[in-house]
């Protein structure tokens, strides 16, 4: 097996590199764990307006280029190119920190394109592949996270429309979002599994109210989501009524296929590297010390080999398999990766909790930054145990009890 990139891939990452460094701000890489684009703060500019405009304005230049939607297949206006061509520009993406999240673009899209008619495909695919609409998730509920099937938000047909009732929780930039993907129970009589509808709706129809959550780290980018009889055109139900699960898993298993999971750390652990060979005036241990080069030494290794399970979702993907298992390893490791990153914390003394903004904050406080949010790195799209009972029933064909 060739674990290299042909010249072409190579070039290809030294062009996206060139771009996304003359688009965004030269110190970006440096500040942005100080910067929020989901904050609606006003001041400043590292406010959460600026950085959410220069987040859409960096999105829109890649949808110029045709690099937003890279691995969508060209019949719907994709780049059409390998997955592991869309895996080599998400980790240089990464790598620079750019802000290119778009849930868009990685899961409702390609959900459209598997579960969507014909006419769904053409009204909403254009405008998600140009960056012009951006999507929340409204799945989790209070009592219905990790058991996701046992969500019990109602939509209600009436006519030519959905009467929504609910609430959704943790639903990631709401406040920010245009338009949500939601997950509602269309037939409490079913089973759990088949009483559930998959819809499309604009955050701005009436009925729809938002509380924000506020984390650890003291950002806000989490919030509840309150429906009270919201009307949506039964046109934005995407699949069959009731079979919305399969919709959903489908949107997860691309969620969880991200390579972002691993890489997005990477930079941090070579800053921590380069830290720790540093002399320790300031209280850190330096890396003379044997027992922080051989916990580096093993967060490199494991590194490099979450970068390969990554990878290799991508290319099951170019392969026309299945990747839902890999993926759940992937997401599996990479979540507990980063966490373990977030240990290191310990190396930068009594500083290292400092946050950004401070002077004395090493690595202008991203560790610390980290820290707070790795609590929630094994929760989000499915939580540690739930990707180990897919393992387990899926690839390894373990009973349920």
């Amino acid at each position: 097996m060739d674990f290299g990139f042909s010249a072409e891939d190579q070039a290809f990452r030294e062009e996206v590199t060139a771009f996304a460094q003359e688009a965004l701000p030269a110190d970006w890489g440096e500040r942005a764990a100080g910067i929020n684009p989901f904050e609606q703060s006003t001041e400043g500019e590292e406010s959460g307006d600026a950085a959410w405009e220069l987040m859409r304005g960096f999105q829109s230049k890649l949808a110029e280029r045709g690099w937003l939607a890279l691995a969508w297949p060209k019949e719907h206006g994709g780049a059409g190119v390998s997955f592991v061509r869309q895996a080599l520009f998400t980790e240089t993406m990464a790598e620079l920190r750019a802000p290119v999240y778009n849930q868009g673009i990685d899961r409702v899209g390609p959900t459209i394109m598997q579960f969507g008619t014909a006419e769904q495909q053409a009204r909403l695919l254009p405008p998600i592949r140009g960056g012009n609409l951006f999507f929340c998730q409204g799945f989790s509920e209070p009592g219905a996270g990790s058991d996701l099937a046992a969500a019990r938000t109602r939509a209600v047909r009436d006519g030519d429309d959905y009467v929504i009732n609910g609430q959704k929780i943790w639903t990631s930039y709401a406040h920010r979002a245009e338009r949500m993907f939601l997950l509602a129970r269309s037939d409490p009589s079913a089973p759990k599994h088949k009483g559930l509808s998959y819809f499309i709706l604009a955050m701005d129809t009436p009925g729809i109210s938002v509380k924000p959550l506020v984390d650890l780290a003291g950002r806000h980018h989490f919030n509840e989501v309150f429906f009270e009889d919201v009307r949506v055109p039964a046109a934005n139900r995407i699949g069959e009524e009731n079979a919305g699960w399969y919709a959903a898993a489908a949107s997860l298993d691309f969620e969880r296929s991200g390579i972002y999971r691993v890489v997005g750390a990477i930079r941090t652990l070579h800053e921590i590297t380069a830290l720790a060979k540093q002399a320790g005036a300031d209280g850190r241990r330096a890396v003379a010390d044997d027992r922080i080069r051989h916990r580096l030494a093993e967060l490199h290794i494991e590194f490099a080999a979450g970068r390969l399970l990554a990878y290799r979702v991508a290319s099951l993907l170019d392969a026309g398999e299945a990747a839902g298992n890999a993926a759940s390893v992937s997401k599996l490791f990479g979540s507990e990766l980063q966490q373990r990153l977030a240990g290191m914390l310990n190396l930068m003394g009594l500083p290292g909790q400092l946050g950004a903004g401070s002077a004395r904050a090493p690595l202008e406080g991203r560790l610390a930054y980290e820290y707070l949010i790795g609590v929630q790195l094994t929760i989000a799209a499915g939580t540690s145990e739930i990707q180990r009972n897919i393992i387990a029933r899926r690839r390894l064909g373990l009973p349920r009890e």
